[in-house]
């Protein structure tokens, strides 16, 4: 019996270090294709919030400017964020912030105090007093344009009062980008607005410049509401605990300040504000911030607490096991905000595709300002007037950001209901899962089996049944404690063990009271050379029905065989029905023997088992189904054990069950499940699926319009004020088709 523990497999941050799991198949998502940039490794680390960087054109400008500097060995952007991480070998960071500060915008150092939080400030108002009395003086400059009052000096004064108003800001980071050879959107709409002005179109150029800023202030506050959105999930743990003091007296303290093993107390309708155990009260609390279970759980003594869980009914008391940045939810915090710098392979191809469309865009507005003049007699100022209308849909803006809106409310979706993914690159994966491994024990079954037989071979009953139950405690495996359990019910008291070694795979091996001792299942009796044709077909007949047998032996011969069966969790017949629906195939890989993994098979309705399977067998497995499905689609491996960490990493997606309160699991699966419920693997699966959708949807808007805008105007129909609102009114629509998910 292998010694049973949460899986520790792939899906590591780029820069966090290799897999501890020791496996040689083992990678990291950054060995995926396509993961995402490889940079060095580096002695510093250092996080900046940068207010002015919401488009891929400052991320252009930061990467010049900082790339050119002397130990700078990489940097990650987080542009939903507005965070830039660094990775240096500098002394300190004021080159870093001075470099940014040359190019207008702001670096504020993000202190690894507390968890992370998405949101970069106050959400601001959706249009400011000024943008309001400059959309005024704009409409002004039309109005006495078209009535021809005091023309052309007081439309042109009216203009330029607008423009002041409202352009200042955007004429400077637009000179700023200039400076450094960089065509980011400010650039773009001061030389549209300054090209207007020149060639007497006041109020078009006034209007332009005004409603651009307007469209600005709107998309910032826009993104500021979707990220306070995607935090508002994950904000749950209160600020305060009620502590027992030194003199046994309860006070109110800051949750940062309690430390572990520290006896907090909670009334009714309190959240919990850190991790712990419930030590005296019972009750029922709801955890599905934590675990997305639908129904409160009853809690008492023994029994785990997560922050941000909310008490019912009862009092409780609680010792704390972990410190406020420590707890379960500040992980999944800490994973849902780093998500997105993991970028999905639609992100990934949008940002090398932002880097050709704007030179390209410039280069066409360029072209037809010019070249119809030239070659077919056109008039200058009307196709000049048209490359300006092309200059203003330059910018991939509304492109570029449509995919972080639309990846991070995904996986805010999913966390919210207990599924926590490890970047968009395993959320977009998923969509494409058309196979999935499943290990039995703690994944299709609830992992607890209870002994049911025990028929004793030779030597004395009793005398066996403690040895077995001496050499079972020792191990962690279900079937291990099941035997632990029986022995300990029936008052058999456990012997003192020497040499006791883990035989993984296999079970385990002992020696007490001067006799080698091994307990294990089928296999190791048979490595052992004492399996008979008699046992042999006893041990088929309990195996046929589903159960585990365990067998003690010694050097002479087997003294007593125990069986156990685990029940299958109530909800995994449906979870395999909604996988197949969804047209993934099932394989049930267990290291069980084979009769027990083809009946516990049948009954959920998996397609085929698997049985009698080493680590490095399932993980062959796993391969072999990647090789049968290659072009088809990508297959999964779902566990919750240390022996599936090959097979999880052999897999394309590893999802580990039960990860709440796992540091393991939650630091490093590609899809976490935080409680036991399979049915959440569909609800993974659908989830990609609508999250690739809107991605489409996105990409389609916001190349359509830009399309449809470029179109009109060649064909003499485009102006000015269309062209912003097809590029800030595409950027809003794409963020409020992102946000979508979260309702999901």
């Amino acid at each position: 019996m292998p010694s049973h523990a949460h899986s520790h497999d792939h899906g590591h941050d780029p820069f966090d270090k290799p897999c501890c799991c020791g496996h040689e198949n083992c990678r990291t998502s950054a060995d995926a294709p396509g993961a995402g940039e490889d940079i060095p490794e580096a002695a510093r680390k250092d996080t900046f919030r940068i207010e002015a960087m919401d488009c891929p054109m400052e991320e252009a400008m930061i990467r010049k400017a900082l790339g050119a500097m002397p130990g700078v060995a990489g940097m990650r952007f987080n542009l939903l964020a507005r965070e830039l991480t660094v990775h240096h070998d500098l002394p300190d960071t004021i080159g870093i912030v001075a470099a940014i500060a040359a190019l207008g915008m702001e670096a504020v150092p993000v202190t690894a105090e507390g968890p992370p939080r998405l949101a970069a400030g106050p959400t601001g108002p959706w249009v400011t007093p000024v943008q309001v009395a400059a959309l005024a003086v704009a409409v002004a400059a039309e109005v006495t344009e078209w009535l021809g009052i005091f023309r052309p000096w007081l439309p042109l004064a009216c203009a330029l009062a607008a423009i002041l108003a409202c352009g200042l800001p955007i004429y400077r980071k637009g000179l700023t980008a200039l400076k450094n050879r960089e065509l980011n959107i400010n650039a773009l709409m001061s030389i549209a607005a300054t090209g207007a002005v020149l060639l007497g179109q006041f109020p078009e150029a006034a209007m332009v410049m005004v409603l651009f800023a307007i469209a600005e202030q709107m998309e910032s506050a826009s993104l500021a509401r979707a990220r306070q959105a995607v935090t508002a999930l994950l904000s749950l743990a209160p600020e305060q605990a009620t502590m027992r003091r030194e003199n046994g007296a309860f006070a109110v303290v800051p949750a940062r300040e309690v430390p572990v093993g520290a006896t907090v107390r909670l009334q009714p309708g309190e959240r919990v504000p850190l991790d712990g155990k419930v030590v005296a009260g019972r009750s029922s609390v709801d955890q599905s911030p934590i675990t997305g279970e639908s129904l409160p759980v009853e809690k008492e003594p023994g029994d785990p607490l997560f922050a941000g869980a909310i008490n019912q009914e009862g009092e409780l008391v609680m010792e704390t096991t972990a410190l406020a940045d420590d707890s379960t939810l500040s992980r999944i915090t800490r994973a849902v905000v780093a998500a997105p710098s993991k970028k999905s392979g639609t992100q990934r191809f949008v940002d090398r595709f932002a880097a050709v469309y704007t030179p390209a865009v410039f280069a066409v507005a360029v072209a037809v300002a010019v070249l119809p003049p030239l070659f077919w007699g056109g008039g200058f100022v009307d196709w000049i007037y048209k490359g300006l209308v092309i200059l203003v849909i330059a910018c991939p803006c509304a492109l570029v950001i449509s995919t972080p809106v639309s990846v991070v409310s995904g996986l805010a979706a999913a966390a919210k209901h207990g599924i926590l993914v490890k970047g968009g690159l395993f959320l977009e994966r998923g969509h494409a899962l058309r196979a999935l491994g499943l290990d039995k024990t703690g994944t299709v079954t609830t992992g607890r089996p209870a002994q049911t037989d025990f028929e004793n071979r030779a030597g004395e009953a009793a005398a066996n049944r403690a040895v077995a139950a001496s050499l079972a405690a020792r191990s962690d495996h279900p079937v291990s404690r099941a035997v632990a359990n029986a022995a300990a019910d029936d008052g058999i008291t456990p012997r003192h063990v020497e040499a006791f070694t883990a035989l993984p795979g296999l079970g385990v091996r002992g020696t007490v009271d001067g006799r080698v001792f091994h307990l294990g299942n089928h296999r190791l009796i048979e490595e052992l050379g004492l399996c008979s044709p008699a046992l042999e077909a006893r041990l088929d007949a309990l195996e046929s029905v589903g159960k585990t047998t365990v067998l003690l032996a010694d050097a002479d011969g087997v003294l007593a065989l125990f069986a156990a069966a685990d029940a299958v969790r109530p909800h995994s017949r449906d979870a395999v029905a909604q996988l197949h629906a969804l047209g993934v195939s099932t394989v049930l890989l267990s290291g069980d023997n084979t009769h027990t993994a083809e009946a516990i098979a049948r009954e959920v309705g998996i397609d085929a088992a698997h049985g009698d399977r080493m680590p490095e067998d399932k993980a062959e497995a796993i391969a072999a189904l990647r090789r049968e499905h290659r072009g088809k689609g990508l297959v999964g491996m779902v566990g919750d054990g240390i022996n599936d960490a090959p097979a999880l990493a052999a897999a394309d997606i590893g999802f580990a069950m039960g990860a709440a309160g796992t540091d393991a699991a939650i630091e490093t699966a590609d899809v976490a499940i935080m409680d036991d419920d399979p049915r959440k693997l569909a609800a993974f699966i659908r989830l990609s699926r609508d999250t690739v959708a809107v991605l489409r949807q996105n990409i389609a808007l916001a190349l359509g319009l830009k399309g449809l805008v470029l179109a009109l105007t060649v064909a003499g129909y485009g102006s000015m004020l269309l062209a912003v609102f097809a590029d800030m009114g595409t950027s809003l629509l794409v963020i409020g088709n992102g946000l979508r998910l979260l309702r999901k």
